[in-house]
């Protein structure tokens, strides 16, 4: 591939792949972004300009995304689609955007994919399968049934859905990811490792939902994204493929871990209302991808992976700072 159009590069994950493709292979970059509230161009700031090359605009617009993919060369090129409305909270007070961004936008995409013969890459999330009980020994694989409990969750499994139904009804070279639960630089404060962190560099307290027993597999974003360029590379077209780094942790454990790393006491943080239908447990079995492709983590210890973390927003206040006053003011019309 020498090209790969890259929608939702300046959100969270998608910014980091763009750096991440940039330094690891020799592709050029195009990003496709709205730049709602959740992508920022800060985050793609000191790229390669010789090789990237950003365009603002809408995934659902079929005039612009048939003008880009129309400079994409089928032989050689590739869509990679991480755009989409992401946050629970937000999806549970305003279902619509969800619908327009992750179902038609993406849509839009796989239609302009199929009539150029494009590869395509979904990006989705281990969301789509529900949860699992706490003591339950189980994980996601490809296999199981999508069971999604949020209208961001439902969304994107509707998203997968188009995806699949296109590879087998029109042919489209497609791969699908759903990964585990992302942390790491660039990532918005409404999220929350981040909001975590930037509660106590700002001199709060974290905040926590319900008991904090619902648990989470925490994978490094640049993990996720070097799993994303193996399935590119060497994926098998119409197969999915889950992304995970076995990072089990509860979210009462992670914030005694950001405490005890920020040098507070370990329990100095608060009890919220719990989000309603709040999944338990996630967890992902990444066999496939590392028998298929040969991939690996590089973050296996989540502990450094995090201490590496806030040590960015320690460093990078300017960046997060803008957005923090707006989100705890939304959290606290929410009480959370």
């Amino acid at each position: 591939m020498s090209t790969l159009l890259v929608t939702g590069g300046a959100g969270f994950i998608g910014s980091n792949f763009v750096r991440h493709a940039l330094e690891h292979t020799g592709h050029d970059v195009v990003v496709l972004d709205k730049l709602t509230y959740a992508g920022d161009l800060a985050s793609l700031e000191g790229v390669p300009s010789d090789r990237f090359r950003f365009v603002r605009g809408d995934i659902g617009d079929a005039g612009l995304v048939g003008a880009l993919t129309a400079e994409l060369d089928p032989a050689t090129d590739a869509i990679v689609h991480f755009a989409a409305e992401s946050h629970n909270d937000n999806s549970l007070a305003g279902p619509r955007p969800f619908v327009d961004t992750n179902i038609l936008g993406t849509y839009t995409l796989i239609e302009a994919a199929r009539e150029r013969e494009l590869r395509f890459h979904h990006i989705s999330t281990d969301e789509v399968y529900g949860d699992l009980e706490l003591d339950d020994p189980a994980k996601f694989t490809e296999s199981t049934a999508y069971r999604p409990s949020s209208p961001y969750s439902s969304t994107k499994a509707a998203s997968d859905l188009l995806v699949a139904a296109w590879v087998r009804s029109f042919g489209l070279r497609a791969t699908i990811s759903s990964c585990s639960n992302n942390y790491g630089p660039y990532q918005h404060v409404e999220k929350f490792i981040p909001r975590q962190i930037t509660n106590v560099l700002g001199g709060k307290r974290p905040k926590l939902y319900g008991s904090g027993r619902n648990v989470r597999d925490w994978i490094h974003v640049d993990d996720h994204n070097s799993a994303v360029l193996a399935i590119l590379e060497r994926g098998r077209v119409g197969e999915t493929y889950l992304i995970g780094a076995n990072g089990e942790r509860n979210n009462l454990q992670v914030v005694e871990t950001i405490l005890e790393l920020l040098g507070q006491p370990r329990d100095a943080y608060d009890l919220v209302d719990d989000r309603p239908g709040h999944d338990l447990r996630y967890a992902i079995d990444a066999s496939k991808l590392r028998t298929e492709t040969g991939w690996a983590p590089r973050y296996t210890d989540f502990r450094d992976g995090l201490a590496r973390t806030i040590e960015w927003y320690r460093d990078n206040e300017a960046w997060w700072g803008p957005q923090k006053a707006a989100t705890e003011a939304r959290y606290a019309e929410l009480g959370r």
